[in-house]
């Protein structure tokens, strides 16, 4: 599956984070991931209190569906992300540095008063073409 970056149209500032500006995608089958929580297998939350910790658990599910659908991080070309906090940005981009390395999907950053669980400090959804 071809994936390409678009960062740098004319007339628009560089990505402010870890993320395109665009993705362009030829493929013939569309993912759409539900919004994923820091939650494991088992249904514990993983790190609670840590915002860094429930981004990366929440991206290793991501990780994991995408895979049992046939495809892999490197095909990711959107992802939505809800915080509670605007001061969860740092952690979550990190933790989104880690994951997607150079070459990150598009994102929206959403902070937003409370998730389906008061624990729960992200979630995140994604949108992934499939080879």
């Amino acid at each position: 599956m071809k994936r390409e970056i678009v960062n740098q149209p004319a007339g628009l500032a560089k990505p402010a984070g870890h993320y395109s500006h665009g993705v362009i995608v030829d493929a013939s089958r569309t993912l759409y991931l539900a919004g994923q929580v820091p939650l494991d297998e088992n249904g514990n939350l993983i790190g609670k209190g840590d915002v860094g910790a429930q981004t990366r658990q929440a991206l290793d599910n991501i990780r994991r569906v995408v895979e049992e659908a046939g495809g892999n991080i490197a095909d990711i070309a959107k992802t939505t992300v809800f915080v509670t906090s605007l001061d969860h940005r740092g952690p979550v981009g990190q933790a989104r540095k880690e994951f997607f390395g150079d070459a990150p999907p598009a994102n929206t950053f959403l902070v937003i008063s409370s998730l389906a669980d008061p624990d729960f400090m992200v979630e995140i959804e994604a949108i992934v073409p499939l080879p």
